[in-house]
């Protein structure tokens, strides 16, 4: 039974898929109806920030140095210092946001909604990596917060209104990514998967 006129509802474990009739070829968006939490729409978004930012380090381990060139080329800012940094690389950014969207696909979400949080994703990572060059913090040095909350805030914006997403789901879904953030780079720096254990 249509829940909204011109929309088919569709049941998916406790989510509802809202998909407009007269454009079912797009993303699903789903939303469960009066609810404010969606548990597993968290948990999806959830493993594509894992999968978002854990691709470049997993990627620098496995390749090394090879096809590792700086996204900013070695470009210094205004202030003298490197734009980003060699940590980030062109190869991390692609690497990303490809295997981002292919997550999604495997989730059912839709490759543009991966790419979408692969992409904002990155940017976030960026804007970290260019806010700590300018607190002359050196590349892949420690800032709790800004490590963590716009790689998972930026994405997270970026699909708010196709997932429905309500302000409790984003607030969660980064609280959650962050304190796993810390956790997670505790273990990959057991596994030697990261040079440093944060």
């Amino acid at each position: 039974m249509p829940l909204f006129p011109g929309s088919i509802g569709l049941l998916r474990d406790d989510h509802v898929r809202i998909v407009d009739a007269a454009s079912t070829s797009k993303n699903d968006v789903r939303v469960q109806e009066g609810c404010p939490l969606h548990p597993f729409l968290i948990a999806e978004l959830l493993l594509l920030l894992t999968v978002a930012n854990g691709t470049p380090v997993i990627a620098k381990k496995l390749l090394g140095r090879r096809i590792s060139q700086p996204l900013d080329c070695g470009v210094d800012f205004i202030d003298g210092r490197p734009l980003f940094g060699p940590s980030k690389t062109i190869r991390g950014v692609v690497l990303s946001i490809v295997m981002t969207a292919a997550g999604a696909v495997v989730l059912g979400l839709g490759w543009n909604i991966g790419a979408a949080v692969g992409s904002a994703a990155v940017a976030g990572d960026l804007f970290s990596s260019f806010v700590k060059r300018r607190l002359k913090l050196a590349p892949s040095s420690r800032a709790t917060g800004l490590d963590q909350i716009p790689e998972a805030l930026l994405p997270l914006l970026a699909v708010s209104s196709a997932l429905a997403l309500t302000a409790a789901d984003i607030a969660i879904t980064v609280a959650t990514f962050f304190v796993g953030e810390v956790l997670f780079s505790r273990l990959l720096y057991r596994l030697r998967l990261r040079d440093r254990p944060y």
